[in-house]
């Protein structure tokens, strides 16, 4: 349960102490009201930010006049809970729901915007704290998205770090991602007189054999790897017990390389699947690494470690269509992440506050 108690966000607390207490603030893709209205008030009291609230997005900026903005992005909600809070602590590691994905990587911006604004910390950058809300759920509800609609002037920045789980270290650009349908006729019959038909199931063998037989591509974009995907994730078909089915169905996720773009991607999929109608039902851009931007690079080597592709999607993509370069950046292990024992290393939260913070002020 909430710990409904918490009437204020102590923002002085280390980020390792902050992210407990995030995680105690239930909030469910939808019901971020209570998190966002604790955020507003915490950030309000800073003195050189400037805060701002849409819904349940809240943003908070400096105007130093600074060359360069850095923008730091982080989703406040969680997907459904599993018996997982209030949050506990066992051998060095905080568990909840939330703790990886992704209330670490918030506690880090939070700590962050408590020190750049009550002028312990003077960046070298203005930057933009961007707190959204709905990103577990469907992209149409996405307060990120809200944003490059209806206000994509907030988002001006040189740079945006988005701090999902990345066990730490950069992760650059992403995948896209698409759904396809493809969609195997047959002819309806009784199924004491099959031959009378044509078994619509029966004939998307062949769909299911390419796939089998598909070898999906590994290319280097911006020095990175990135490994695409191509697999069927649903299949349907059939209308009763004894109908020879006339239809089959046959739902395939394309996970795409950043030098294609959507519409050589959806080429690419009725290509493999040549003869069968296809139908493109979901698609979201990939996003390039975009580490030859100085700006980029010098996070790179505040951070230190490797850098790898981000296998998989997130919101960079949005920051990329805008034109603005975007790297992953955050505390939590995304394998953990929707666990019902999600957790994160307590010692791994402090490494990236220390990280971020020599960032924002070298």
């Amino acid at each position: 349960m909430t710990d409904t108690r918490t009437e204020s966000l102590d923002l002085t607390r280390p980020a390792t102490e902050l992210t407990a207490a995030l995680v105690d603030i239930e909030s469910v893709s939808g019901d971020e009201d209570r998190l966002a209205d604790l955020l507003e008030a915490a950030l309000a009291d800073l003195p050189m930010l400037a805060v701002q609230r849409r819904g349940n997005v809240v943003l908070a900026s400096t105007s130093f006049g600074r060359t360069a903005r850095v923008l730091l992005a982080g989703h406040l909600d969680t997907v459904p809970l599993a018996g997982n809070l209030p949050s506990t602590v066992r051998d060095g590691r905080l568990y909840g729901c939330g703790t990886s994905d992704m209330k670490s990587g918030v506690a880090l911006q939070l700590r962050a915007a408590q020190l750049v604004g009550t002028g312990e910390l003077v960046p070298s950058v203005d930057v933009t704290f961007l707190f959204y809300d709905c990103e577990e759920i469907e992209s149409e509800r996405n307060g990120l998205l809200r944003l490059v609609r209806q206000a994509p002037a907030l988002l001006q920045a040189d740079l945006a770090v988005l701090l999902e789980p990345t066990n730490g270290l950069i992760e650059g650009g992403c995948q896209g991602t698409m759904r396809a349908a493809v969609t195997v006729p047959g002819t309806r019959a009784h199924s004491a007189r099959s031959w009378l038909g044509e078994n619509a199931i029966h004939a998307a063998a062949p769909v299911l054999q390419r796939l089998a037989d598909y070898r999906a591509r590994e290319v280097e974009v911006d020095g990175l790897i990135f490994h695409e995907g191509l697999n069927a994730v649903f299949i349907s078909g059939g209308v009763a017990g004894n109908v020879i089915p006339d239809q089959c169905t046959v739902t395939v996720n394309f996970r795409f390389a950043p030098d294609r773009s959507e519409e050589q991607a959806a080429d690419h999929v009725r290509e493999v699947f040549a003869g069968y109608d296809v139908a493109v039902v979901d698609s979201a851009p990939a996003a390039r690494p975009g580490l030859s931007d100085p700006l980029a690079s010098a996070f790179a080597a505040a951070i230190g470690g490797p850098v790898s592709a981000k296998l998989g999607w997130t919101d960079v993509a949005r920051f990329t269509e805008l034109g603005i370069p975007a790297l992953n950046f955050g505390p939590g292990d995304p394998n953990l992440a929707h666990k019902v024992d999600e957790s994160v290393a307590l010692a791994a939260i402090a490494t990236a506050e220390a990280a971020l913070l020599a960032f924002l002020s070298s």
